[in-house]
């Protein structure tokens, strides 16, 4: 099973998430597939400066992978900025959610267990 790393960034109180359209439309932490040598903390900053020109410091796992499909599995890290200011490249929108907001949101399912996790901690 190959991982795929999300990243729950943080600034300020508030997580960003980027949403996609397909293959189903929903929101996200940003984030991909983990590369053979690559431990999860290194794909994380090679995703997040490949979608969001941002550079990272990678922290803690939100909690145990979550399968998306019987070929992927997702763990969710969280992040703080480094530098750079996030730019949409991949994602149709990217916004910054208050702790309030998380709920309210229509999070894809593989991501919704990492979010209760974040709202604990945020």
């Amino acid at each position: 099973m190959q991982s795929v790393v999300g990243v729950a960034i943080v600034r300020d109180g508030r997580v960003l998430a980027a949403y996609r359209t397909a293959p189903e439309p929903g929101w996200e932490f940003p984030g991909g597939k983990v590369e053979p040598g690559e431990t999860e903390a290194d794909a994380a900053v090679r995703e997040i400066r490949e979608e969001l020109d941002l550079e990272i410091a990678v922290g803690a796992s939100l909690g145990p992978g979550v399968d998306i499909s019987d070929k992927y599995r997702l763990f969710v890290r969280r992040a703080t900025i480094v530098s750079g200011e996030p730019v949409r490249r991949e994602h149709a929108e990217l916004r910054w959610f208050t702790p309030a907001e998380l709920d309210e949101t229509a999070w894809l399912a593989p991501d919704r267990p990492f979010v209760r996790a974040l709202r604990e901690i945020l």
